[in-house]
């Protein structure tokens, strides 16, 4: 079977929620970085045999596969299929998993695996629709019953499911305290300033019309700042603001092939896509799913994790990475170089290949050879893949 590889990694900048990207259409979001990739790689959209795109709230302007109508508003062939993917915060990391298997197997030559979330647009929750109804649509009575005897529950929030809440009982769990949290979103903002500011960030990035940046980094974050926010999930919590992702806008986009093809084409590969898994776990505390996936990630490609060079972790909330690295044994040196989703912005759908997108730009910038990759998503699951720079 041929190996997949990754030949290009492209993302637009985040944008903070109603401020620069939010006049944009997420169909049109989505455009910009499908012709970004493959003009990053030097490819017409005639080589591409599939799109698959990341995407959480499918309503509204996001709705009827926000994929195939980014094909079309890129201005595309019709030829050129794309089917949309809702594995919540790591549905792009999903499509990239489900790209490499299909070059893998013969299914397509040449796949892009994108994402794209306008949270400005369509808010965070558009598709759950009210909980007041008698089903508790979208979870439905089974769920509820299911669920309904579990700590925590329904602690001042509608929904059986709550990831705030689940970053309280992840800190809680895994024994990760306040101060730590705080200090964690202050290196977030610390190193995600520093490659701005040294214009790491440019290589990765595809401007849209006079937008070049992130918004969400705070140079000017202090400790003292930080430490100052209320809780923002339960009275008594640890979990703020400041040590949750930004809710953004953006989209990103990785273009998938074989090595073979790659060659045909005269392309230079960037990395190889050495291993994936995917896990489930409890839906309750919901977002420690990271870890078994790193754990079962590891055994699959036969390494230990100081055998890897850089991670990825998504910030959801900060005791996530911190619960990930300690059950783990990660170097914290090692994480998330460029900054997370506390300071560059967490744009659902997207940021699955936008983790990718700066991993792969770290790696080739001589930060790594073998890179990580892995997020914790709604509902109890994770992703988690393994790249090799080439």
């Amino acid at each position: 079977m041929s190996e997949a590889v990754i030949v290009a990694a492209v993302r637009t900048p985040l944008g903070r929620r109603g401020k620069a990207l939010a006049g944009i259409h997420p169909v049109d979001l989505g455009a910009h970085v499908l012709n970004a990739v493959i003009a990053r790689a030097g490819v017409e959209p005639e080589a591409v045999d599939d799109v698959m795109m990341g995407c959480v709230s499918q309503v509204g302007e996001q709705s009827w596969n926000v994929g195939r109508n980014a094909v079309l508003a890129a201005g595309w062939p019709f030829e050129v299929p794309a089917t949309t993917v809702d594995r919540q915060c790591g549905s792009s990391q999903q499509t990239l998993h489900m790209a490499a298997a299909a070059v893998e197997s013969g299914q397509a030559k040449m796949v892009v695996a994108a994402g794209v979330e306008s949270m400005s647009r369509v808010p965070m929750g558009s598709s759950a629709g009210s909980s007041e109804g008698p089903d508790g649509w979208p979870y439905g009575p089974s769920v509820r019953r299911r669920f309904a005897a579990e700590p925590h529950v329904n602690i001042g929030v509608p929904v059986p499911f709550n990831q705030g809440i689940s970053a309280e009982l992840v800190a809680q769990k895994y024994g990760i305290d306040r101060p730590r949290m705080d200090a964690f979103a202050l290196s977030s903002h610390q190193k995600a300033q520093a490659a701005r500011s040294s214009g790491a960030f440019a290589a990765e990035i595809a401007p849209v019309g006079e937008v070049h940046h992130d918004e969400g980094i705070r140079a000017d974050a202090t400790l003292e700042a930080l430490a100052g926010l209320k809780p923002a999930f339960t009275e008594d919590g640890m979990v703020t603001a400041g040590t949750s992702s930004q809710i953004s806008d953006g989209a990103s986009a990785v273009l998938v092939t074989t090595e073979e093809h790659a060659r045909a084409l005269g392309l230079r590969p960037i990395a190889k896509f050495k291993a994936a898994t995917v896990v489930g776990s409890d839906p309750v505390i919901m977002l420690d799913g990271p870890i078994a996936a790193t754990k079962q990630l590891l055994e699959k490609a036969k390494v230990s994790i100081g055998d890897v060079d850089t991670y990825e972790v998504n910030e959801a909330f900060a005791s996530i990475p911190l619960a990930w690295m300690d059950a783990v044994g990660a170097d914290e040196a090692k994480l998330n170089p460029r900054g997370g989703a506390i300071a560059l912005g967490h744009p659902l759908g997207a940021s699955g290949a936008r983790l990718a997108t700066t991993m792969l730009h770290h790696m080739q910038a001589g930060g790594a050879q073998l890179g990580l990759q892995t997020m914790c998503e709604g509902g109890g699951m994770a992703n988690a893949c393994l790249l090799e720079l080439l």
